[in-house]
């Protein structure tokens, strides 16, 4: 053999390990690739890879991952997973799918021009009303604001910091002029009459700031621009997210969007699944589902220490049907009151055991979907909703919850069995 001909084997032969190792890898990539997509309640089976660039802030809304709560599913035997909806790029939380939805409509239909002047008008507990001011920066709007003034301060505070205009009004029952919402739809009302009567006219708006353009109510306990951000996002993604294989959807119901969209979605291809409504307490939605009557014991004359729903959680809880609520009514199939005490316990528990820091609407669908699991029995999935995270409470419902602390070891069922004693 020549000197020439023991190099091209020895080359050969390099190249071919070179060739094998490189073929091994690409197979072994390929398979790891198949097993991440194939796997259920994964999140990148909704979502292939992540887009290397997107479109702007509201290209960051949907697909938030889906994962497991790993001691709430090791406690009950069923795996209870939890849609992060907090992970929503704009306003983060669940608010900000809906206010994408409500202004992409509105533009739709010519009520919305960008950087025409035009404001956003909306009366929010707070979430909805960050995820509008968020967007409507994004977009070349304004946004106004009307909120109660019992909710968190962080929130309106959040809400200035974004530009918006905000007005803290005393809570008032929906049939009062002066309810957060009305006064949200009236100041809109004026602006769009205002600014058809005389384009060249400014409207003193609160807050003695001027403005010009039309104004837009988004409405979202009516707009069904809301459920269907839910049909045509949350529930198509919690669907390939568990790959079509859940036995129970838990959420809670503020404007009834989320509920009713995902309702919607899944009810058709899933015909076994059940549908569960979390509702805080002195909510009327409960008896609602379960018996047909809105209509809650904390609510009778005499009994109530404040004008709307009597509890600390923010977000959820109703005591009338919205349009929303009203477009999936037939889909909830079961519903679970929640106390306060319960609410904060479950929280301080998420805290405790899986380093999970949420709202009170949040941890409301937690021990929701706890009860739910034990209902079941051990083997089934139960998805919820994680709406937004705790940062949005700090001043009400986590001051009354209290600093989780250092070495602690509370057990699931004293969360259960919890008073509303032992938060006084």
């Amino acid at each position: 053999m020549t000197d020439h001909s023991a190099v091209y084997i020895g080359t050969a032969f390099v190249a071919g390990v070179c060739v094998a190792i490189a073929c091994k890898d690409l197979l072994n990539r390929s398979r790891r690739e198949k097993s991440t997509a194939e796997s259920p309640c994964n999140g990148s089976a909704a979502r292939p890879g992540p887009p290397a660039i997107v479109e702007g802030i509201e290209g960051c809304i949907g697909n938030t991952p889906l994962f497991r709560i790993k001691s709430l599913s090791d406690e009950t035997g069923c795996e209870i997973l939890a849609k992060a909806e907090f992970l929503n790029g704009a306003g983060q939380s669940s608010k900000d799918r809906v206010a994408l939805s409500m202004i992409e409509m509105a533009e739709e239909q010519g009520i919305l021009t960008p950087h025409s002047g035009d404001t956003i008008y909306e009366g929010t507990s707070g979430s909805t009303g960050i995820s509008l001011a968020t967007l409507a920066r994004a977009k070349g709007y304004l946004a106004h604001i009307c909120m109660p003034s019992d909710q968190a301060i962080e929130k309106s505070n959040l809400l200035l910091k974004l530009g918006a205009i905000v007005d803290r009004v005393p809570p008032a029952p929906i049939v009062e002029k002066d309810n957060f919402v009305n006064r949200a739809r009236a100041l809109a009302q004026a602006q769009t009459a205002s600014s058809s009567a005389d384009p060249t006219q400014s409207v003193v708006g609160s807050n003695d700031r001027t403005k010009s353009g039309r104004g837009f109510f988004a409405d979202q306990f009516e707009n069904e621009a809301n459920w269907r951000a839910h049909y045509l996002g949350t529930g198509p993604e919690v669907y390939a997210q568990c790959d079509g294989q859940l036995d129970a959807f838990v959420a809670g119901a503020g404007t009834g969007g989320t509920i009713a969209g995902v309702a919607r979605f899944l009810k058709p291809l899933l015909p076994k699944l059940t549908v569960v409504l979390a509702d805080p307490q002195g909510s009327g939605l409960y008896n609602r589902v379960r018996y047909g009557v809105m209509f809650d014991l904390r609510e009778r004359e005499g009994t109530r220490r404040r004008r709307q729903i009597d509890t600390i959680v923010e977000g959820i809880g109703i005591n009338r049907v919205t349009a929303n609520f009203e477009a999936g009514k037939e889909l909830v199939d079961d519903a679970v009151r929640v106390t306060d005490a319960q609410a904060l316990a479950m929280a301080r528990w998420l805290v405790e055991k899986d380093g999970i820091f949420i709202g009170s609407s949040s941890a409301v669908n937690c021990f929701a979907a706890v009860k739910i699991a034990m209902k079941l029995g051990p083997g089934h999935r139960i998805v919820t909703v994680l709406s937004d995270s705790g940062s949005r409470h700090l001043s009400r419902f986590w001051a009354k919850a209290g600093d989780v602390g250092g070495a602690v070891d509370t057990r699931l069922e004293d969360v259960l069995k919890v008073r509303d004693e032992d938060f006084q």
